[in-house]
């Protein structure tokens, strides 16, 4: 199916950018990163502002409530990204399936078939193998509890702001939705940076290519992501399963770009997940 394509689009392009959320924060700090990759964002969507009308009172209350969940886990996720092997965050980030099933299921009302549940089943099985080889997330580095609980509470945050995309685009269109939603990450980032005094530098930071390519690849996997949500047959049970594709190109970024350790384990880990994701598809 077309939103299947989509989603797995999405998920490709995510794992491509917790790669290059790594490199971008090699050169800046991850407030400078998180502004400016929201602001060129939201101006990539600019041009697309007569579209992005018409949203009723009620409706831009939950898509700015939707922007400061996303404020919350994505500062929680560059300190994690920032602090631990590649790899082995982008194995931790599965635990989203397990947060966006529950809500799925809990709040959405859907229902698991049997293949479904033994895909989740699966999925749940590659993360908890992690759990039985010590250090997974790489020898040269101790990884700090609190940075793990990032992980988690990033992966909590984000499977939530996949139901509400979801309940949203009922009567949003992806224009509306993309505009808005960027708008308001824009404000509160700037909000946060002047409040807490953080420093920026501004001139480094326009300097950090990364920056840019964060940004695009950004823009261009929410929009499949929000037009795949807006599709009635789409399920976000299943939608949360294909976005994990993610995990391998991080795991694979992790052997060819960062040279960590433990990658055949992390793949047969990864290996797992995937077939959790086929099983549930089929």
């Amino acid at each position: 199916m077309l939103w299947m394509l989509l989603v797995l689009v999405y998920g490709l392009l995510k794992g491509t950018r917790e790669i290059i959320k790594k490199k971008s924060l090699e050169k800046s700090t991850v407030m400078e990163v998180l502004f400016f990759y929201t602001l060129y964002g939201f101006l990539l969507v600019s041009p697309d502002v007569k579209n992005a009308m018409g949203v009723p009172p009620k409706f831009m209350f939950y898509i700015a409530l939707k922007s400061f969940i996303i404020f919350l886990a994505w500062i929680c996720s560059f300190k994690a990204i920032k602090k631990m092997p590649i790899s082995f965050y982008g194995i931790l980030d599965l635990s989203r399936v397990l947060f966006a099933t529950m809500f799925a299921t809990i709040i959405l009302g859907e229902i698991l078939s049997v293949t479904q549940m033994i895909g989740l089943f699966l999925v749940a099985c590659g993360l908890l193998l992690l759990k039985f080889r010590k250090n997974v997330g790489g020898d040269e580095e101790q990884i700090k509890t609190k940075y793990i609980i990032y992980a988690f509470f990033s992966c909590f945050l984000n499977a939530f702001s996949g139901l509400m995309d979801k309940i949203l685009m009922k009567d949003l269109n992806s224009s509306q939705l993309q505009f808005w939603y960027m708008l308001f990450l824009v404000l509160m980032y700037f909000v946060y940076i002047l409040v807490t005094r953080t420093k920026v530098n501004v001139k480094a930071s326009l300097k950090n290519y990364w920056i840019w390519i964060l940004a695009i690849l950004f823009v261009i996997a929410d929009k499949a992501l929000f037009i795949a949500n807006g599709m009635p047959e789409s399920r976000i049970s299943v939608m949360t399963l294909i976005k994990q594709s993610a995990c391998l190109v991080t795991i694979l970024a992790g052997k060819f770009i960062y040279k960590e350790k433990n990658i055949k384990f992390k793949l047969l880990c990864a290996g797992i997940v995937v077939a959790g994701i086929v099983v549930a598809v089929l």
